[in-house]
Formats: C-alpha cells, sequence, structure tokens
C-alpha cells in the first residue's frame, strides 16, 4: 500500500470511530462502583413549564436536577453518583412541585453502573429503548367514560376491596369490582363529567362495615392513557403501585413476596402463587447469613392461605436464635431468594428485652472539655463516628464506635467540640449506610449534618425559660393558628425580615394605610397562643437558594433542629436556634403563648430517613404483608407503638418544651399514633409543666394498628386533657370540606342543626341527640371553622354560595365566626380568618405561591369591620366565663337550648354559673336567610352585646318584652339585668300607696287637734 494511501486510510477509520462514538447514545460502561443515569424527556411544546427533575438514590435523600442537554427526542438530563446504586427513584416536576406524573418511578436496570431512559409527558412508563415520539393522550375525553379494572391479589383476600375514581379536580365516588376473570376480579364503570379532564385519578381501598376506608393500598394513583374509543383498560397488582395498561407488563413469574424476620427463631415468607405442600418442603428451603446456614426445626404452614394442597405463606421455625447484626437470606426452590427485613420481631417483648434503652443521652452530649456521642443501632455490626470539616465535604475523618448495652454505640472526642460537624455511619448486613444522628440539636444547610452545639451560646439576651404569660385551663386558650411565612412576606407587611422567625419579632410595623401589621395586630386581637405551623427542620426547602420557595413543612426531617430557611442564616447552625428562641421570647414578652405543629406521625419516605437507615425497618409501620403503610397519604407511618419509636417522640417533645419553653403542642394527624405514647407524653409535659396543651387531628386513619389502640377521636375518653379537633361542628357550620359545594348551617343548609349543637356544648355526651364522640370534657374539643387545610372559610362560602353579594358572604361568615367563639372547648383560628382570608380556591395550597398563601394586608385594610367583629367576640369570651366552662357537668347543669324554628339556635348560660354581673346570658344564631323570632327566658330587660354589625362587652341596644327579633345571618348574645324593674316598680307604687295613706291619716288627726 502507497504511504498517500495508507494515511488516507488512516484519516477515514480515525474519523469513522470518533464519529461512531460521537453518536452512539451514551450508555458505555462507567467506572466501577459509580452511577450515571441519563433521562430523556419528550417535553410537551404546548406547555411552558419549566420542567426539571427531583432524584433519589434509594434510601438516601433526593436533589433537584436540571434538563442541561437536548437532542432530536427533546431535553435531557445526564446524572452521576460516585457510589454504585441498583435503583434510583425520579420525579418530573416543577419548582412548585407539579409532577408530570403523579406517582414516585425509579429506575432499576442498570448494565455497567449506567442506565439510559425515556419519557414521555403525562406517561407513566419508563422506556429503556427509545420510543416513537407521540402526544402521551391524544384522545380527548368525552362526558363520560369507560374505564375496565383488572385487580389481582396474591393473598387471595379480595373481600371488601374497591376503588375510589374520580375525574382529575373533581370528586370521587366509590366503584364495585362486578366480576372474576383469569387476572382476579373485574370491573367496567362509567365515569362521568370526565369532558375537560385528561386523567382519572384511582386509589384501591377496603371497607367494611362503617368505614369505607378501613385500608387502602398506596395513595393516589392516575390513568393516564386512553384507548382511541376514550375508553381505558388497566391492570393492577397487589404489591405493585404502577398502574399497567396490558397485561403483559406484568411479572407473573413464581417468586418470594417477602421473608419477615417475626420472632427471634421465626421468619415468615409469602409467594405470589401457591406452593404444593409436601413433606420435604424444609429441603426446599434455605435461612442463610454471610457467615453460615440455619438449621430448620419446622415449618408451619399458614391455614389462612390454604386452599387444598396448597398456601401461599409459611413459617419458618429455627434451632437457634437469629443473628439481628447480620444479613438473612432465604431461598425458596422455585421461588427465588429475597433479603429477610425485621418484621415483628420490633415488637416483639424478645426486641425490647434485648435492646430497649431508657438512658436520656442519645445523640451528641455536649460538656466543654469532651463530647459523647450516642446512638442506637442494634441491628448494625459496625458503626463509625464521621467528623467533617465544612457543610458541604463529602468526605470525613471516620472514629470506630464502641458497642455498649441494649443496642447502642459510643464514642467520646475529647476538647470543646462546639461547632463540629458529624453524621453516623452504620453497616448493616454488608452495606453502610450515613445518617444525620436523629438527636441533633442543629444542623447545617438543607440538614444534611448535625452540628454540636453549645446551647447556652444560643440563648437571646433576655432569654428567661422561667417566664410565661399566665394561663390555666385549656378552655380560656384562644388559638390563632400562623405559619411563619404567610405572616411577612405581603410587599404591604411592613415587615422587614420577610419570611423568618425575626419577622414575628418586628414591633411598630403598619401597612402604607398606616395600620398595625404583624406581631402588633396579632397582640390586638386578644388570642392567647399562636400555633405555628411546622417549624422544625423539614425537607421541601432549598435553604441554600434565595429563590422564594413555599411549605407548609409537613415533611419533616431533623425533628430536634429548627428550620434553616426561616432564619437569616441558614449556613449558620446557631442562627436557627438564636432565632427561633428570640421569637418565642417576644410572643412571651408580648402575652402570647406558643403552640407547636410537630408530625411525629409519618415520614415522605422511610427509605431516605436517618431512623430507617440506623435501624431499617424498625421506625415504620409495615402491614401484613410487610409493605409499609401511608395512612397519611403523605409518606410512611412512624410506629409510635414500637418502645424506641416511642421514646424518640417523647424525649423530642420534652426536649423542646424544656429547651424553647415551648407552651403547646398540636400533633399533625395524631390517629395515626397509639394512645399509650400520647398518654406517656401527656404525663412526662405535667412533670415540666401542666399548662402545656396538647391538641391533635384525631382523625380514623387506616393503618396497621388495632383500632382500639389508635389515638383518634373514637378513644378521646381514653386520653384525658389531649384535645381532638371537633370536624363535626367545622362541617355543621360550613358544609363537608371535601364536597366544595356542600352547604353548613351559616350557607343554606337546614340539616346541620344537631352538628352545631354538638360543638356548642364542646362535645359532651350532652344528650342522646346531642353528642360527639362520647364520655369527653369540653377541653378535649377544639372548635373551628377554619385552618390551614381545605378551603378557607371565605372561599368555601364563594363556592356553596355563588350567587351571594359580598355583604351576604360578611354576614354569613361573622355568623361562622360568633359560633365558634362562643362555643364551649377551645376555640380556634386560622390567621386571616378575621379578615376573610381567601386563597382563591386553592384548598390544598401546601406547596403553592406567595400569592396564594400570604396574609394579604391590604385585604386587612379593607375587612375592618370583620376584624373588629372578631375582636369583639374575643373580648366577651374572654371576660365572661361562662363561655369557658371546664367540666361537662357544669356545661349540662348550666346551658340550656331554647325551643327555636329549623336552623336557628338559640341557647342560655343561666343560674349565674360564671359568677358574673349577668343573670342570664343568651345566645342566638339564624342560619335562615328570613327574619325569626324567638322567646326569651324572661319578660326582663336584656342589654344586647353581639349582633350582626357589632360585637363586644358594651352594651349596643336594650330590650324587653320576652321576644327576640333575629334577622336573617346572624348572631346575637344579650344578657339579663340582674336590676329588677318590676320589683322596683311594685316598690314605688306601694311606697307611694303607703304614703298616701299616710297623709290621708295625718291631715285626719291634724283637724282633730
Amino acid at each position: 500500500m502507497k504511504k498517500t494511501n495508507f494515511l488516507a486510510f488512516l484519516s477515514l477509520l480515525t474519523f469513522l470511530l470518533v464519529n461512531i462514538f460521537y453518536v452512539m447514545p451514551p450508555r458505555q460502561t462507567f467506572a466501577q462502583g459509580k452511577t450515571k443515569l441519563i433521562i430523556h424527556y419528550a417535553k410537551d411544546p404546548k406547555t411552558d413549564k419549566d420542567w426539571n427533575l427531583w432524584i433519589w438514590p434509594y434510601g438516601k435523600d433526593g436533589k433537584k436536577y436540571e434538563f442541561t442537554h437536548k437532542d432530536d427526542f427533546g431535553p435531557y438530563a445526564i446524572i452521576e453518583f460516585d457510589e454504585n446504586y441498583n435503583k434510583v427513584g425520579f420525579i418530573v416536576r416543577t419548582d412548585e412541585w407539579e409532577k408530570d406524573v403523579a406517582e414516585d418511578r425509579f429506575v432499576d436496570k442498570f448494565i455497567n453502573g449506567v442506565a439510559e431512559i425515556w419519557l414521555l409527558p403525562d406517561d407513566p412508563e419508563i422506556y429503556y429503548k427509545k420510543p416513537d415520539k407521540k402526544a402521551s393522550n391524544p384522545v380527548k375525553l368525552k362526558e363520560k367514560t369507560k374505564v375496565t379494572v383488572h385487580y389481582y391479589r396474591y393473598d387471595g383476600k379480595y373481600d371488601g376491596w374497591n376503588l375510589w375514581i374520580w375525574p382529575y379536580g373533581k370528586q370521587g365516588k366509590g366503584y364495585y369490582f362486578t366480576g372474576r376473570d383469569n387476572f382476579g376480579l373485574v370491573g367496567t364503570f362509567i365515569i362521568e363529567d370526565t369532558a375537560d379532564v385528561d386523567r382519572l385519578g384511582i386509589i384501591t381501598r377496603r371497607s367494611e362495615q362503617g368505614n369505607d376506608w378501613a385500608e387502602k393500598e398506596f395513595g393516589d394513583r392516575f390513568i393516564t392513557k386512553f384507548k382511541d374509543d376514550g375508553s381505558a383498560e388497566i391492570w393492577l397488582m397487589q404489591g405493585d403501585e404502577r398502574i399497567h395498561y396490558s397485561i403483559d407488563t406484568i411479572d407473573l413469574t413464581p417468586k418470594l413476596v417477602s421473608a419477615t424476620i417475626d420472632g427471634i427463631k421465626t421468619i415468615n415468607i409469602e409467594v405470589n402463587f401457591p406452593f404444593t405442600i409436601t413433606e420435604d418442603l424444609k429441603n426446599k428451603i434455605k435461612v442463610k447469613d454471610n457467615n453460615k446456614e440455619y438449621t430448620i426445626s419446622e415449618i408451619k404452614i399458614d391455614e389462612s392461605t390454604k386452599v387444598e394442597n396448597k398456601a401461599r405463606r409459611l413459617s419458618i421455625i429455627l434451632d437457634e436464635k437469629i443473628s439481628l447484626d447480620k444479613a438473612i437470606n432465604v431461598e425458596f426452590i422455585g421461588y427465588g431468594t429475597k433479603a429477610a427485613t425485621f418484621g415483628q420481631i420490633f415488637s416483639s417483648k424478645e426486641f425490647d428485652e434485648l435492646y430497649f434503652y431508657s438512658g436520656d443521652d442519645l445523640g451528641a452530649n455536649y460538656t466543654s472539655s469532651k463530647t459523647t456521642f450516642k446512638v442506637w443501632a442494634p441491628t448494625a455490626s459496625e458503626a463509625k463516628l464521621v467528623i467533617y470539616s465544612k457543610w458541604n465535604d463529602t468526605q470525613g475523618k471516620e472514629y470506630s464506635m464502641k458497642k455498649e448495652d441494649k443496642g447502642v454505640w459510643s464514642y467520646t472526642l475529647d476538647g470543646d467540640q462546639h461547632g463540629t460537624i458529624y453524621t453516623y455511619k452504620v453497616k448493616i448486613g454488608e452495606t453502610w449506610n450515613e445518617a444525620v444522628d436523629p438527636y441533633a440539636r442543629s444542623v447545617t444547610v438543607n440538614g444534611d449534618k448535625g452540628v454540636v452545639i453549645d446551647l447556652s451560646k444560643t440563648n437571646p439576651e433576655k432569654w428567661n425559660p422561667k417566664y410565661k404569660p399566665e394561663f390555666k385551663n385549656p378552655v380560656d386558650a384562644i388559638i390563632y393558628e400562623l405559619h411563619i411565612r404567610d405572616l411577612s412576606v405581603h410587599p404591604n407587611s411592613g415587615i422587614k425580615n420577610k419570611g423568618k422567625f425575626l419577622g414575628l419579632t418586628e414591633t411598630g410595623t403598619k401597612t402604607q394605610n398606616g395600620t398595625i401589621t404583624g406581631l402588633d395586630y396579632i397582640k390586638s386581637l386578644g388570642v392567647t397562643h399562636i400555633q405555628l405551623l411546622p417549624i422544625f427542620d423539614f425537607a421541601s426547602i432549598d435553604e441554600a437558594s434565595t429563590k422564594p420557595q413555599f411549605n407548609w413543612g409537613y415533611d419533616p426531617k431533623n425533628y430536634n433542629a429548627p428550620e434553616g430557611s426561616y432564619s437569616t442564616n441558614p449556613f449558620d447552625p446557631l442562627s436557627r436556634v438564636i432565632e427561633l428562641k428570640t421569637l418565642i421570647q417576644t410572643l412571651h414578652d408580648n402575652g402570647l403563648r406558643v403552640i407547636m405543629d410537630v408530625v411525629y406521625n409519618h415520614m415522605y419516605s422511610a427509605d431516605a430517613s436517618n431512623f430507617n437507615k440506623l435501624v431499617p425497618g424498625y421506625f415504620f409501620r409495615t402491614d401484613s404483608s410487610g409493605k409499609l403503610t401511608n395512612g397519611s397519604g403523605c409518606g410512611n407511618d412512624v410506629a409510635s407503638e414500637r418502645s424506641m419509636a416511642r421514646k424518640f417522640i417523647i424525649d423530642s417533645v420534652t426536649y423542646w418544651a424544656k429547651e424553647y419553653n415551648i407552651d403547646g403542642f398540636r400533633f399533625d394527624l395524631m390517629g395515626l399514633l397509639d394512645i399509650e405514647t400520647m398518654n406517656s407524653i401527656r404525663a412526662e409535659l405535667d412533670k415540666i409543666d401542666p399548662s402545656i396543651i396538647i391538641i391533635g387531628e384525631g382523625w380514623n386513619l387506616s393503618t396497621a394498628l388495632d383500632d382500639n389502640l389508635k389515638a383518634n377521636q373514637k378513644n378521646a375518653s381514653k386520653m384525658p386533657r389531649i384535645a381532638h379537633f371537633n370536624d363535626t361542628i367545622r362541617d355543621g357550620i360550613k358544609g363537608s370540606v371535601f364536597n366544595h359545594t356542600e352547604p353548613g348551617f351559616v350557607n343554606g343548609s337546614t340539616s346541620s342543626q344537631f352538628k352545631v349543637m354538638s360543638g356548642i356544648v364542646g362535645g359532651i355526651d350532652y344528650s342522646t341527640v346531642i353528642t360527639t364522640w362520647g364520655g369527653i370534657e369540653p377541653n378535649q374539643s377544639v372548635v373551628y371553622c377554619e385552618a390551614h387545610d381545605n378551603n378557607t372559610l371565605y372561599d368555601k362560602l364563594k363556592f356553596t354560595n355563588p350567587d351571594a353579594s359580598e355583604e351576604e358572604i360578611k354576614a354569613m361568615h361573622k355568623l361562622a365566626g360568633a359560633i365558634v367563639l362562643t362555643s364551649q372547648g377551645i376555640p380556634f383560628l386560622h390567621a386571616g380568618q378575621e379578615f376573610m382570608r381567601t386563597k382563591q380556591g386553592n384548598d390544598n395550597s401546601y406547596n403553592a405561591s406567595d400569592e396564594i398563601n400570604r396574609l394579604d394586608w391590604d385585604r386587612k385594610d379593607k375587612n375592618m369591620d370583620v376584624v373588629e367583629y372578631y375582636k369583639g367576640l374575643i373580648e366577651l369570651r374572654k371576660n365572661h366565663p361562662a363561655f369557658r366552662m371546664p367540666t361537662a357537668e357544669m356545661i349540662k347543669k348550666h346551658l340550656e337550648f331554647l325551643d327555636t324554628p329549623t336552623n336557628v339556635i338559640a341557647y342560655v348560660l343561666k343560674d349565674n354559673a360564671n359568677g358574673d354581673k349577668w343573670k342570664n346570658i343568651v345566645v342566638a344564631f339564624n342560619g335562615t336567610n328570613k327574619e325569626q323570632k324567638i322567646k326569651l327566658p324572661s319578660r326582663g330587660r336584656y342589654s344586647i352585646v353581639v349582633n350582626g354589625q357589632k360585637a363586644g362587652i358594651t352594651p349596643i341596644k336594650t330590650i324587653s318584652g320576652g321576644t327576640l327579633t333575629l334577622p336573617p345571618k346572624t348572631a346575637y348574645v344579650l344578657y339579663e339585668q340582674t336590676t329588677n324593674y318590676a320589683l322596683i316598680s311594685a316598690v314605688a307604687i306601694l311606697i307611694g300607696m303607703l304614703g298616701f295613706v299616710g297623709y290621708h291619716i295625718y291631715s285626719k288627726l291634724n283637724k282633730r287637734l
């Protein structure tokens, strides 16, 4: 070959090789020990939404990634991790957390550490090969949509299972399967009102008598793929969150579904298809850890799964105790191998005897001369303390910790460790997990590492942990629920530290019109307690970003550290602590107590939580199949009934009460927690300060906990001095929060009277008709009609009465407020309710914009008459103990309902029970659109202090005659004057007559003389 030809050939070969590697998709072998993920997304050109990715390695925290590349398919992102992962979760979303597909999705097919996937908009399918690019849903839904659903349960238990289906953004309905096929249950349903939606929501649930929501599998899922005729057909499978649009995508091969360690010698396994019961079953099963194979002494068949000579579940009984700090694997010939997870062993007496730790020194125990670190990790074979120099370091110095009794590991660092950044690493099986100390007092930005702090350095200059505003009985409380950011971000708030703890400490703040805002305004209302939405460290806000972000904060990350985005410097671990203490002290100095909203019932993801990294499986509740439960619909339920989970909750609550001088706790979704835990918290808080109040959402939620153990409304009588939000009076006042157009007492219903009356008496057993949960005292009923959840009262009234004028809406709004603030129990107001707050119809604004969530101070200026009305009602309540009777006995003795027309309620607080200067107090509510008359208890003189225009303690008008005329949609409060004018008149007449008679006698005697 000539030299020139050889050079030409070499150049051509080089060109081809370069271009081949250039044009080929990047599915090359990646460096061992690392992970690369390429995600392509066929962005819908019709939308201008700024889509990005939220990515998390399975079991770890998530992070935002942008689509930084583009090809002919659309934008794509390349994500690289320094560690090897075989499962990575992702969400396509906007910064406002609008999701392209509702459910979390996972990439689990990696080749040499690399996976490449393609996504279509509104399509939950993960394509591992590039699909033909097409519109995800070209079919426009008609007014009615036919849906066929197939449902398979490998446990064979179909009784009670049904579906809840709804057009996206509209009301739902229950649907029951109508038949069986070779797959399982099947039903074809006609879903109405679907003309203007592009997806259908669906939930699989189990109903039983008296409870349609006894259990649900997963949360909301969405049907997004429809056939050309507009119908849809889907396949659902127990334990599989994915919606399948073809039976071909379902794995129906025999396999182990679960293997759980339920006793110190017992493992229960379950398969998806029945196995044949044979004498040599023992020989088909092997149980191993990384050191040895266990000897099986007995196999027990679960008789409840047995059909003829086949079954789905069995128990393996071993000869010796299982090494809980080793990885246990179960092999079942024909069904494969599965890693055993911890199940009921964690709830057993055996486990508690071995590992319950009662000490009060978990976490970083600081002194100026040394700090001792202690972490509970009984299933770890090794543990290390990791010390970092900076918050964003990826490598730290590791110290091997010493294993002590009860599963505790410890290490002591000499010297002053104030400011030291640390984490723990534990070896679980063959895997090392790194976690933040659950007991960490402060954390680095975004809560990714713990920080040792000298708490004495965090006390503000005027910190006085012994001082609290005077307070005795829970029924004396008037609670004002507030979100830190909501208060101050409005341009006309006059507050400098917008969105920060310090924003609530500022005084002298005013709107441009010169009316007060912020702390001064709240103080002027006369409320006693400010309830703050979550102020612990939560995960949904990027603390390192200065971009406006909003979230309610019900996704806890570090329970014992304050949220960094509310501090002026989230990079400084002391700032968040000092500024929160400054806020609490300022509120106390201004006569306001502080209630902390706490979320111990769930975490967004068990796998990503520090608890689960340290002790996998222990802190979270699972159902009978070993699957994590999600009773909140927002994540995974905390197993509060387990002793070390209970201990952490109690330790955390008491820490906040002692260190931050907190005056009360509001438990989010308290019905997911257990009664013993809540009563233990009450007992421990009583040791600190009996005036600390506890309130909670006692909804009856579906979770793997016996009904008689749940801390819900039905069990309220088992939890004295723990109050429950009273949704009976809430819905009675304004209608169901789950149905926008359903009215209540104030806005059009004629059947809500007794619901309202049962709340007026504080939820007690007043009579066979007027009752709520049974056997409670008034200090267990939180009376409200608006909270951060659901529509504001104003928005609800607009939905139910779309043709009403603003003045008519205002009348209904005032009436609702008057019912709340004159009822027995603990009244509760949502910030801004008193000036008719609106969220523009958004009933779940947890991550909506500031424009939706903020307190609109301009609106307050426009509705000062409503503000003054609420202030007057608060003044009335605080001045007259008759509205705050502490016992059910007093209420039954001194509160008497009067005879009234339909949808009119009137009652008298009688017999001078309250010890004030009034003889009888009459309260009356007219929920009708017409003028109504009621008969008063006597014909004496009455002073009106509340009517449709004004409220307070100053008499507006005096009436007599025994009859009260009530204008439409108004509340009246009036008191009978103690001065008996009839008696005075009679005495005057008698004196006059005596004088007349005396004069005549005197005249006659004078003549005789």
